[in-house]
């Protein structure tokens, strides 16, 4: 299969699409239509990227339809409830932790580095941070408030998920410029979780992505 073989540059050219996006498309026309058709494309991105495990394979084109269908139902009646927003939450959750520990495998058995393992290693730590995001948008509509500072001040869901979707990849990255701040116990760890993944993700996967490199090209 042809689109296999490129698998990891079409997840992260949706994964791309996603954070950077909005730059180049209307706000509203953004957030409320393409940015929801973004992340099923990454969804079907990320199917063909564990399309060789037909049980799991099969697991998340059931969580495609389901998502489509809410998708859908929002784009005919203009409206998504809080309870539809976090149903796609879980299954975006759901669906990254899988397709990212996937990736991870993938790189981490590689024989070789190849182009095709450092877009993959890439790609494995964009997820981290769209997990990130996910988890963030799950406490702050579970909990308003969770979050605060100086760009969380806005009462438009739209800001406020570009706010949290920037804060994700800040932590991450551990910069930690201090616009966003936690403001709650449940907020504050996950905060740290996301810290500690992004450091272990660089630390180990990172290296031994790296130790293979070094081996294989002494070899050559």
């Amino acid at each position: 299969m042809k689109l296999y073989k490129v698998r990891f540059e079409i997840f992260l050219a949706t994964q791309l699409a996603i954070l950077f996006g909005s730059l180049f498309f209307p706000g509203d026309f953004y957030e409320l239509t393409l940015l929801p058709l973004l992340y099923l494309m990454g969804i079907l991105a990320g199917i063909l990227m564990i399309s060789k495990r037909r049980k799991l394979t099969w697991f998340f084109v059931i969580l495609f339809g389901v998502s489509a269908f809410i998708f859908g139902s929002s784009m005919i009646y203009r409206q998504e409830s809080s309870g539809d927003l976090i149903l796609r939450l879980i299954i975006y959750f759901i669906f990254y932790i899988a397709v990212t520990w996937n990736v991870i495998q993938q790189v981490w058995r590689a024989k070789h580095v190849s182009r095709k393992v450092i877009v993959g290693l890439m790609s494995g730590y964009i997820s981290l941070g769209f997990l990130a995001f996910f988890l963030f948008m799950a406490i702050e509509l579970t909990h308003p408030g969770a979050f605060q500072g100086t760009l969380m001040e806005s009462q438009q869901f739209e800001i406020k998920s570009e706010a949290i979707l920037y804060y994700s990849y800040i932590t991450l990255l551990t910069i930690g410029y201090g616009e966003i701040i936690p403001a709650i116990p449940i907020a504050q760890k996950a905060a740290i979780l996301v810290g500690l993944l992004g450091q272990f993700y660089l630390v180990i996967v990172t290296a031994v992505v790296v130790e293979k490199y070094i081996k294989h090209s002494h070899k050559g």
